[in-house]
């Protein structure tokens, strides 16, 4: 399993060696620090902690400076985010990982955060139909009725009415790597990826689907 932080740049489109044009999204891959490692002996399970992006030390809490510290990460700039990856690949801390460690072919399965869409009613969030709007309807937006009469006099879990919408963890599987940019961390990914331009995406490897 491989693993890094990126952010998303935004979308655009390549075209192949057969010239087939393909919609790409531009990933901003690392460089990522690596900042903990986890072991099955100490922690109960491998995994390595990275860290993206860059914040002044003095917008950090003296925890996160004594963390990052004992990994040898110091300076006036440092990490902005952390997170684990599991993997068995042993690294040390402080090593740097960057767009370089995926190759064009390669499957990743990518975590972002949908667009937020605020309080939404149920035929923009659950493309309900609405009802009619001639004989005295004046519900076309409405869900229509909710209840069930007697029993069980309330209204059912999980039933799709109005709420928030968006703003959630999403992740997209088997996305195929286009063109790896490794000089200038940047990955094009064939496909959309949840989130607007300028989110946190979490990048690994494919669990379900191996590399061409």
């Amino acid at each position: 399993m491989k693993g890094l932080i990126g952010k998303k740049v935004g979308m655009t489109q390549v075209y192949d060696e057969k010239g087939v044009l393909i919609p790409v999204t531009v990933i901003e891959a690392g460089p990522c620090v690596v900042t903990a490692v986890k072991t099955v002996e100490r922690d109960g399970y491998a995994a390595v902690q990275l860290g993206f992006g860059a914040r002044k030390s003095k917008n950090i809490g003296k925890p996160g400076l004594g963390h990052l510290a004992k990994a040898g990460v110091t300076g006036d700039k440092l990490p902005s985010i952390l997170r684990e990856f599991r993997t068995d690949e042993v690294l040390e801390p402080g090593a740097v990982l960057n767009a370089g460690i995926f190759a064009a072919g390669e499957y990743l399965d990518v975590v972002g955060t949908t667009k937020g869409r605020g309080f939404q009613g149920v035929v923009k969030r659950w493309n309900f139909g609405g009802g009619r709007a001639s004989h005295g309807g004046a519900w076309e937006r409405r869900p229509g009725s909710i209840g069930c009469r007697e029993w069980p006099g309330r209204v059912q879990k999980g039933k799709r009415m109005p709420g928030h919408m968006g703003n959630v963890r999403r992740t997209v599987q088997n996305l195929e790597i286009v063109r790896v940019m490794a000089e200038d961390n940047v990955l094009l990914v064939k496909g959309a990826i949840p989130g607007a331009n300028g989110g946190i995406l979490l990048i690994q490897s494919a669990l379900k689907k191996a590399a061409k």
